[in-house]
């Protein structure tokens, strides 16, 4: 796909994810928006994945370690043809495979079952790993916020990828800055985030808005030429990112939009898509 093509498509990702959070009157939008990018990016540039064979042994894998933003990766998955696009009206309802938090055994196209933070980049590791010692040649996605490592469990893993030298791993740290209980420095500072992985012996990219497609382009590129160590791609980004009022907003980490704001927010996102169309 063409950078237009990708930022067009990430406006419909993010028309998915409001809108399953409107369906199911609870969900986490701001994470959600903010990740939509590297979401798209993920699905329809970067990784080797066909939604007619979700569980072919050569694909790429993905596992979103802040399961809570599910909602951004079921859009993705949707929009790339895993399953339905009005599936997506179906979070976290009675008898809908779109639960909470991604579960492996139900969603066509998840690769692990994720909810509990920190937990997520530990099964990401055992992943690369076992590529390795089987001699395979997939790549291991996975995706934490900057909260999330706050976890120790975070580090432990860190230390075994820089150990071991895997090279397939690329760790995505979704610096929107802010947590359920606000600013992320203010709450228990994690930075420097850079420094903290080139510690553990990661290839670091810093991203400085990761929330543009060419940034993007540039940092997956660069992760895919590094040998001998794991790459971390740190990107910085606007929490609820395409939504007027939900921008930098801690308040909108775990909050569902009403009926009116659902409005406004869709409005705003057909506005983007339009000014994209124009380009």
């Amino acid at each position: 796909m063409t950078i237009l093509e990708l930022q067009k498509m990430a406006v419909e990702v993010r028309k998915g994810i409001v809108t399953g959070v409107h369906a199911a009157k609870a969900g986490h939008p701001g994470g959600s928006l903010s990740a939509a990018d590297v979401f798209t990016y993920l699905y329809f540039e970067e990784m080797n994945v066909d939604p007619k064979n979700p569980k072919d042994p050569k694909r790429d894998r993905f596992v979103l370690s802040k399961g809570h933003t599910a909602p951004g990766l079921y859009s993705a998955l949707a929009h790339r043809g895993f399953f339905p696009v009005e599936d997506l009206k179906t979070l976290r309802h009675i008898g809908s495979h779109l639960q909470g938090h991604p579960c492996l055994q139900h969603t066509p196209g998840i690769d692990m079952s994720s909810g509990s933070l920190g937990q997520g980049i530990s099964v990401a590791v055992g992943m690369a790993l076992s590529a390795k010692l089987s001699d395979e040649s997939y790549r291991v996605y996975t995706l934490l916020g900057d909260g999330e490592i706050q976890e120790g469990q975070v580090w432990e893993a860190a230390m075994f990828a820089g150990a071991r030298n895997l090279d397939n791993l690329c760790v995505i740290v979704d610096n929107n800055g802010l947590q359920i209980d606000g600013a992320v420095e203010d709450v228990c500072s994690p930075y420097p985030i850079d420094k903290k992985f080139e510690a553990f012996n990661f290839h670091v990219i810093n991203v400085a808005d990761g929330n543009d497609m060419n940034q993007l382009k540039a940092a997956f590129d660069e992760a895919k030429t590094v040998k001998g160590q794991p790459t971390a791609i740190v990107m910085k980004t606007v929490k609820g990112k395409g939504v007027s009022f939900m921008e930098n907003k801690a308040g909108w980490h775990g909050k569902a939009p009403n009926d009116e704001e659902y409005e406004i927010a869709m409005a705003d996102l057909e506005k983007a898509g339009e000014a994209l169309c124009q380009m």
